[in-house]
């Protein structure tokens, strides 16, 4: 029996996270062969999503649940499950099932066809037109400045291989873009498109806040553009202000012009200089904010309790080990 590991992260989804759960196994009771291993990551739910898991878990012992200790947020929720899962491959869904579980076996062809990586192509979105517009382009845009080749209009329903799995349990990232770093590291992959469904029950825990937040996680974790913009733009503007200096000059020592006080150009270059240096600034923190945190060994997520499974973080190392006796572990058989 092979056995697939489902990846469910989960955030105040009471209303979802049943409905997902039966919907996982109707699919897997009409696959022969295959056997599922789901694994919720409660992202430190505030609602009843963690009581409802808990009594999942305790009927079911082929459901895992892991519940963090604060709210790590979505990537590093989601990286702890791929670090988890213990199957020949992962799938990973939304709990509110806007990416359809009835599309696994499908996947699961693909992958038998020997592809490491099967991912959705979203070819429409329950979105409205606006926000729709906004996912598209920035897909576009983080494949044309990435250094990898990340596919556009995909999303996080995909399926990985155990060999794409063993590689993410290597990976120390304080602040990972998940999908990057599966479509970065190469192997066999290949898309398909589906319709993406709208929500089942409940409000997306995913406002305009978070998504720029994730923009800016996958713009500046796959590309060096920013601060190649920054020193480009600032070689310009200073090549600029070199050559209006030399035709200041030019005109007052040679052509007698008698230019004016030239307070608002004065003016005008101050504040474009400043401007600039602020912007450049807030580019370099931003990489220097993600050093910091992976320097200092910040923002690791840490399980409060776990639920059919052995509690496992990481080190400083990047390696797997035991937590310590002063987690709080539960176990639900």
């Amino acid at each position: 029996m092979t056995v697939i590991s489902i990846l469910i992260p989960a955030y105040n989804e009471e209303d979802n996270v049943r409905t997902a759960y039966e919907r996982v196994l109707a699919v897997f009771d009409k696959l022969d062969g295959y056997e599922p291993e789901i694994i919720f990551t409660d992202n430190h739910s505030e609602d009843r999503t963690f009581e409802i898991l808990s009594e999942i878990a305790g009927k079911d012992p082929r459901v895992r649940v892991i519940r963090f200790a604060r709210n790590m947020g979505y990537q590093a929720s989601v990286l702890t499950a791929y670090r988890s899962a213990t199957g020949a491959c992962a799938v990973q869904l939304d709990c509110d099932m806007q990416d359809p579980p009835e599309l696994i076996p499908q996947m699961l062809d693909l992958w038998r066809q020997g592809n490491h990586v099967v991912y959705g192509i979203r070819r429409s979105l329950p979105d409205g037109p606006v926000v729709a517009a906004a996912r598209r382009g920035f897909y576009a845009l983080i494949d044309m400045i990435s250094n990898d080749n990340l596919p556009r209009n995909a999303g996080e329903f995909r399926l990985t291989d155990r060999r794409i799995l063993d590689e993410l349990r290597r990976v120390d990232d304080r602040s990972p873009y998940v999908r990057g770093l599966i479509s970065g590291m190469g192997f066999s992959q290949v898309g398909f498109e589906y319709d993406r469904a709208a929500r089942t029950a409940g409000e997306s825990k995913f406002p305009l806040r978070a998504m720029v937040a994730l923009a800016v996680d996958g713009l500046i974790n796959h590309s060096l553009l920013p601060l190649r913009l920054a020193s480009l733009i600032s070689l310009t503007v200073g090549l600029s202000m070199f050559l209006l200096m030399i035709g200041y000059l030019i005109g007052k020592l040679f052509f007698g012009q008698d230019w004016p006080a030239g307070f608002a150009t004065t003016t005008i270059l101050l504040l474009l200089s400043m401007t600039l240096n602020a912007m450049f600034l807030g580019i370099l923190g931003e990489y220097v904010g993600r050093i910091f945190l992976q320097a200092k060994n910040l923002n690791q997520p840490v399980v409060e309790a776990e639920l059919n499974g052995p509690v496992e973080q990481l080190n400083t190392s990047g390696k797997q080990n035991r937590a310590d006796s002063a987690q709080m572990v539960e176990r639900a058989r």
